[in-house]
């Protein structure tokens, strides 16, 4: 089980009590919204490093509408993962062995703190 998939069940187990035909799609969003803001740090990490190389590989518009289909990609890839039969297996694995959950708080402040990191990268 992977470092995501930990995070995810953390997430959908957090708002299973509370929400119980919602939590999975809570769960698929905060996964996927933090998958993205992942990849817009290492995107913006590698803008600048080709920027300060002097290498010109992609206009600005296309990096953004590459972003933007990734951004639907991950959902789907997500929703596909975590819908069904797949997730009711990770679940079992994961209910199996014990594994300790996340702060839901933590989790959920995590998205902000990498997405303002990056802008201020981004600015700099």
């Amino acid at each position: 089980m992977t470092v995501f998939d930990q995070i995810m069940f953390s997430v959908f187990n957090y708002y299973r009590r509370n929400y119980k035909h919602k939590a999975n799609t809570i769960a698929i969003i905060y996964i996927t919204l933090l998958e993205c803001s992942i990849i817009f740090f290492l995107g913006v990490l590698t803008s600048r490093f080709f920027k300060q190389m002097y290498i010109n590989t992609i206009s600005s518009e296309s990096a953004w509408m590459l972003f933007g289909l990734t951004i639907v990609f991950l959902y789907v890839k997500n929703w596909i993962k975590y819908s069904g039969k797949k997730r009711r297996v990770l679940n079992a694995k994961n209910t199996k062995h014990k594994t300790r959950g996340y702060n839901i708080f933590a989790l959920w402040l995590l998205i902000p703190v990498i997405i303002t990191l990056s802008i201020v990268i981004l600015n700099t």
